[in-house]
């Protein structure tokens, strides 16, 4: 990390050029302890800038965004007092303007030289940073190397999107404090930024140069203005053509799109988040934030490819969901599910994950959304793992979608004691999309012709997705 990049050349990278406005006053040294204060006095030539912290207002390919951006070379980015009350009031008049707050951290945490005083004022940052995401302001972090202790436990894990630079060690226990304190090294890899992203701690590790394009597009994802519709939707009525039994052969076909085939084809753009940010991570949910044929809005979907026999669906992708959830909620987007499951994990590991209270959870969510929903069932709809994602505003189906408590084999196996029955249950359950709309569950049916490339159905099911979210915001 020796080419660690200086402040300046991140606000230089990252803001459009000429736009950087500082926010920050002089600061306040009198009273201080004198050799602290040459350490001070210190820390400043050898960083070029008068704390560890710089503050201010820019514009990032032309939107107004407020920018925290810690500077190492100052004592080790810790946190004092005036670095601490500069960021509180940055993030406090990012608040009042409307702004988002992008925040780079490279810190060893508080500043020990002023104690405790300076370490409660982690709780003041903490406070105004939630107070700006209450306002429906989006907060995206890039944690650098190293990124530690208190900020790592404050700000730096406090954004709607968070990723960190190759190689950059973070966690909250600085290894050499647990060398000492342990007696024994810390175990290697545990605080890379490429660990974090595996355990879903963090959503990505991106290099310096890849910043501009992602801030750029998730900005443009988060704030920007819905653009024109340019896919077509399928608007022919549906007519029952095929049995229940044949669509759901259909649907477990390897052919099958699924929802990563809708974000392919069907999003202008997107930027995938990953994990709970609570250690878990389930890659049968994706959590996304994308811009389906147009129309910005928060992705989560079951992905097809990822649900096996020996992996199946488990607590810990509900858990993720429930992130996606969250944040259309707190970013005022619109929030799309896809549905499209063999059935959740039932295991004794799913049991102790609380697999019954998650499906719970996701239903009670769906049903109390403070943002316009679109559920769309895309394909296997098995259990309480496809209801999990069901309520919404306006249920789309796929023409071959089809929704059950259990596999129609699961269904014979209980009412005829063997597996024959299954195409005659499928029918007996009208589990198939004609009869959930016929029932009112299903609102609208997108067809699926006879030979239907998985490219052309992608983006038909974005189409008619973006078409219902531009409905129900402008009711």
């Amino acid at each position: 990390m020796s080419d660690r990049l200086t402040a300046h050349q991140l606000l230089d990278l990252v803001l459009d050029d000429g736009s950087f406005e500082s926010w920050d006053s002089p600061v306040d040294r009198s009273g201080l302890d004198p050799t602290y204060q040459q350490e001070l006095i210190a820390a400043t030539e050898r960083a070029g800038t008068d704390e560890s912290v710089l503050t201010g207002r820019g514009l990032m390919r032309g939107r107004p965004v407020a920018v925290l951006v810690n500077e190492f070379r100052f004592l080790a980015g810790s946190i004092g007092r005036e670095a601490a009350l500069r960021i509180v009031a940055a993030v406090r008049r990012a608040t009042a303007e409307g702004i988002p707050v992008l925040a780079t951290t490279a810190s060893g945490g508080t500043r020990m030289q002023e104690g405790t005083p300076a370490f409660v004022h982690m709780v003041d940052i903490s406070r105004a940073l939630m107070d700006h995401r209450a306002a429906g302001l989006p907060y995206l972090v890039y944690l650098r190397h190293p990124t530690t202790g208190g900020v790592f436990a404050s700000w730096g894990s406090l954004a709607h999107i968070t990723i960190a630079e190759p190689g950059a060690l973070i966690g909250f226990l600085g290894p050499k404090v647990y060398e000492l304190l342990e007696g024994k090294p810390f175990p290697p890899n545990v605080q890379t930024a490429e660990n974090l992203a595996d355990r879903g701690i963090i959503d990505a590790v991106v290099l310096p140069d890849e910043l501009p394009m992602l801030i750029d597009r998730a900005l443009g994802l988060l704030i920007d203005a819905p653009t024109p519709q340019i896919r077509e939707r399928r608007t022919s009525d549906v007519h029952r053509v095929r049995s229940a039994w044949d669509s759901i052969q259909i649907t477990r076909g390897p052919r099958r799109a699924g929802v990563r085939e809708v974000l392919r084809y069907g999003s202008d753009a997107t930027v995938r988040l990953q994990g709970t940010e609570k250690g878990e991570r389930d890659s049968a949910m994706i959590v996304a934030l994308a811009r389906l044929d147009g129309q910005p809005c928060v992705v989560i979907g079951q992905d097809r490819t990822k649900q096996t026999r020996a992996k199946p669906m488990g607590p810990a992708a509900l858990r993720e969901a429930r992130r996606g959830m969250r944040l259309a909620n707190e970013l005022r987007l619109p929030l799309v599910s896809f549905i499209d499951t063999p059935g959740a994990e039932l295991s004794p590991e799913a049991e102790e994950g609380a697999i019954a209270g998650e499906i719970a959870r996701c239903i009670s969510w769906m049903s109390t959304m403070r943002v316009p929903t679109v559920s769309v069932l895309l394909g296997q709809g098995c259990g309480g793992g496809a209801l999990a994602l069901l309520p919404a505003d306006v249920v789309i189906a796929a023409e071959n979608a089809w929704l059950s408590p259990l596999p129609p084999e699961g269904a014979s196996a209980i009412v005829h004691g063997d597996l024959d029955h299954a195409a005659e249950m499928a029918d007996a359950q009208h589990v198939g999309a004609i009869d959930l709309y016929q029932n009112g569950t299903v609102q609208h049916i997108v067809p699926e012709p006879v030979g239907d490339p998985p490219d052309a159905f992608a983006r038909a099911i974005a189409a008619e997705v973006s078409a219902q979210v531009r409905a129900l915001t402008t009711r």
